[in-house]
């Protein structure tokens, strides 16, 4: 029997990055919200956004080969890094909060779907490498819908395109959740 243990992490700052210290993340709840008093970044420089959520994707399994079949046992859950977040109070309101929230919460919907791709694939003796392209994959998937979410949005400024994402996120939340 052999056994593999893996644990990744992502931050995503608006882009794609890495970070070389891992910082205590909060993991997602349906009952947790974020406040203000969560971000707890330093304001770069030269930002140009208002605010700025961290949140990401962190995943660990471990496998085990038996007569040629691969059981994955794994944990999959989304991410909120206060000490990566920031706002700049005077440019933010609650319906930038709540544009900041729908970062996090997309993040979360994207770690469901990545627990149920991992679910439903059968993996070969090469699960280490099948796990890794997977989560790239949905990696890749994340930053384009939080790209289009900022877009279509205009970063919260759009009202009536912003409740639009807010009900598509909190509904596609609940069908998960039964799913």
């Amino acid at each position: 029997m052999d056994k593999i243990i893996f644990i990744g992490c992502v931050f995503l700052f608006g882009f794609l990055g890495f970070a070389q210290e891992i910082e205590e993340g909060v993991a997602w709840s349906e009952n947790m919200r974020l406040t203000w008093a969560d971000f707890k970044g330093k304001v770069p420089p030269a930002a140009e956004s208002a605010a700025t959520t961290a949140s990401g994707i962190s995943y660990s399994y471990s496998a085990n080969l038996l007569h040629h079949e691969v059981k994955l046992d794994f944990e999959v859950n989304a991410y909120f890094y206060p000490n990566e977040s920031w706002y700049k109070p005077e440019l933010c309101n609650e319906n930038t909060l709540a544009h900041e929230q729908l970062h996090f919460d997309i993040a979360e919907l994207f770690a469901r779907k990545m627990r149920e791709k991992l679910q439903r694939t059968s993996f070969s003796d090469d699960v280490k490498a099948e796990v890794r392209k997977i989560y790239k994959d949905i990696l890749v998937e994340l930053q384009q819908y939080q790209e289009q979410y900022d877009w279509q949005t205009n970063f919260s400024r759009n009202r009536d395109m912003q409740s639009k994402w807010n009900n598509r996120i909190a509904a596609a939340l609940k069908n998960e959740e039964k799913g």
